[in-house]
């Protein structure tokens, strides 16, 4: 295991989660939770359309099409005239790209709502993750989740697992309405909200990119690697299982 050389286990008051791929399958989010939303969207959107219940989803999707039309993205045509058609397409488009919108993840989070709630969906967490949620509980570590996923949809997956109801360990949620995952501020904006310091926090993720915005934070990093090593870790620590973080 590569050691992160300013990481100590012992300094950590906080432990800041990824879902995808570190506390949850990849193919569960991939495979079950965003097709379920993609089959669902269209009819979703209709059934609301004149409902306060996306009414700001809608508005903050109209910005983000102006500023993917500014920064020459050819996102599909919107037009006034057929608003509803215009807003379903470029859901689709953006569900396309995998892009982290927040417009978007606020609508998936909603339609995943129901699917929780007619007992279609059901979440799925790794099976060191329950025990990990424990463990650091009865040792006074404050737990949060930092996802691309709204906050809805990540409370939603987290009271409907596997395992049970999760809900109960996690002290914080933070979505793209805190900032991008890539980017440092973002973290520091975590730091200041959970009234740590950034060295107080292990932040743990699959993706490098993400760790690297959270270092240059100040945060203390682990790289989840659930199979195969999928890029270089650089000097960030490695785990495989929550087991391996004290």
């Amino acid at each position: 295991m590569r050691s992160d050389p300013g990481h100590r286990d012992e300094q950590i008051q906080s432990l800041l989660l990824d879902i995808e791929g570190t506390t949850t399958p990849v193919d569960f989010v991939y495979k079950v939770l965003f097709p379920y939303a993609r089959t669902r969207l269209e009819d979703f959107i209709r059934r609301n359309w004149r409902s306060e219940l996306i009414e700001s989803d809608v508005a903050r999707l109209a910005e983000e099409h102006a500023a993917d039309l500014h920064h020459e993205r050819h996102p599909p045509l919107w037009r006034e005239d057929r608003k509803a058609d215009s807003v379903v397409a470029y859901l689709h488009w953006l569900m396309d790209q995998d892009r982290k919108s927040t417009g978007l993840k606020s609508i998936q989070g909603k339609i995943w709502q129901a699917g929780y709630q007619a007992g279609e969906l059901h979440g799925e967490v790794f099976p060191d993750v329950p025990r990990a949620f424990v463990r650091w509980r009865a040792r006074n570590r404050t737990l949060c989740i930092f996802s691309s996923g709204s906050v809805l949809a990540q409370r939603l997956l987290f009271s409907r697992t596997n395992a049970g109801d999760l809900t109960p360990y996690i002290w914080k949620y933070f979505d793209t309405t805190t900032g991008p995952k890539g980017e440092p501020e973002s973290y520091r904006m975590i730091a200041a909200a959970c009234a740590r310091a950034p060295e107080e926090i292990l932040f743990v993720s699959d993706v490098v990119l993400e760790l690297d915005a959270a270092r240059s934070a100040g945060l203390n990093t682990a790289l989840c690697v659930r199979g195969e090593v999928p890029e270089p870790a650089g000097s960030h620590r490695i785990i495989r299982s929550f087991d391996e973080i004290a």
